[in-house]
């Protein structure tokens, strides 16, 4: 089991939206928004069901950003 430095507060994500160049926002790991107890699930497993090949095998966590200036979303995958 790996472990993401951004979701243990180890680092911060500081990345420009590429629509308005404004800081955007890390907003979480995308699976925590698949349904009301997948952040209670096990990291793990919802890497195996969370539509991205192979992040369970390369150590990715998958992040939601957001921009709150204009609204741009993205997927960004962080390294365990």
């Amino acid at each position: 089991m790996g472990i993401c430095p951004v979701c243990n507060g180890f680092q911060q994500l500081k990345l420009s939206c590429p629509a308005c160049s404004q800081t955007i926002e890390d907003k979480g790991r995308i699976m925590d928004y698949f349904d009301d107890y997948s952040p209670y699930m096990q990291i793990d497993q919802m890497k195996l069901e969370d539509g991205y090949p192979d992040d369970y095998e390369r150590r990715l966590c998958p992040h939601f950003l957001k921009c709150s200036h204009c609204g741009y979303e993205i997927t960004f995958l962080v390294k365990e």
